[in-house]
């Protein structure tokens, strides 16, 4: 099933141009830099919502222009386990420098924003500061659409299913970060991120009424009941169908654009194809609200 996919017609603030099937618009004819009218926010909330990945180029913001604009869709909420932009607690700065020669790079796997939380990020908003000439792109993966495709067998069994999330896989003692290989990031590892969230394994949009497939490799661990070994199974299957290229909204960084998306309908990975280069990428998220299905 493909995503619907609203003209630009219906929106009376600005232009939208869709990016392909999946999702993914370009939003024309609004500067994130000033105060946006209630008109304007409401229809950036309805392109967000519709389109799962909505993004302004050639923006020119400050740090503090940036967290004013997303502070039109909710609080900020503040990254665990990674220290702040100097000066701006609810802002962090993603760098990867030119002769950097780590193994990883930041979001390199295929996720959700912040699940481990008992309240997952609605949003996250990242303006690209400096970016590759080539590589570096961004990839979404629908996960409304990824639910519609299951069989109605899998969709009823994903329905009873509960699942845990927990950070420690990339932030506990012995976690993907823990070795501070990200140095540039300023990365802290913690006992905390032990701790575990239970969610709906099919969660429903609380503003469309769209369910969702609320799944990804970096969080999701088990099933709620059963051990990390018992699950490994049916969760490999559901993150493996969840990237099928048919869900994925694909973005090409250029610097000054202004990129948010839906956390709770997507998951993404950062593509790591550009070493040598360096890339520099403001982040902000916005608070949201505990997960449900609705029968």
């Amino acid at each position: 099933m493909s995503a619907v996919l609203a003209s630009p017609a219906t929106y009376r603030n600005f232009s939208v141009a869709p990016l392909c099937g999946a999702g993914g618009a370009e939003i024309i004819g609004v500067d994130a830099a000033r105060p946006l009218e209630a008109g304007t926010v409401a229809e950036l909330r309805r392109a967000l919502a519709e389109h799962c990945v909505i993004f302004l180029r050639d923006q020119k913001l400050t740090p503090d222009q940036q967290k004013a604009f997303a502070r039109n869709f909710g609080p900020l909420s503040p990254t665990p386990f990674i220290k702040p932009l100097d000066g701006h607690p609810e802002m962090m700065r993603i760098v990867r420098e030119a002769n950097e020669t780590k193994k990883l790079n930041f979001g390199g796997r295929w996720h959700s924003d912040l699940t481990f939380q008992a309240e997952p990020v609605l949003a996250t908003c990242l303006y690209s500061r400096e970016s590759p000439t080539v590589g570096g792109d961004t990839l979404w993966s629908n996960q409304m659409l990824a639910y519609e495709a299951l069989s109605p067998g899998m969709k009823k069994l994903a329905e009873g299913l509960t699942v845990m999330h927990s950070a420690k896989r990339s932030y506990g003692p012995q976690g993907t970060y823990a070795d501070d290989d990200l140095k540039s990031m300023r990365i802290e590892a913690s006992v905390a991120a032990l701790a575990e969230q239970a969610h709906p394994c099919v969660r429903t949009h609380p503003e469309t009424g769209r369910r969702i497939l609320f799944i990804n490799w970096v969080y999701a661990i088990r099933f709620a009941d059963m051990t990390e070994e018992e699950s490994a199974p049916l969760l490999e299957y559901f993150n493996r169908h969840s990237q099928r290229p048919e869900f994925q909204i694909r973005l090409r960084w250029t610097p000054g654009t202004l990129t948010l998306w839906d956390n709770r309908s997507t998951q993404h990975l950062a593509v790591n194809d550009y070493a040598g280069q360096r890339r520099v990428m403001d982040r902000v998220t916005i608070a949201g609200d505990k997960p449900f299905f609705r029968p």
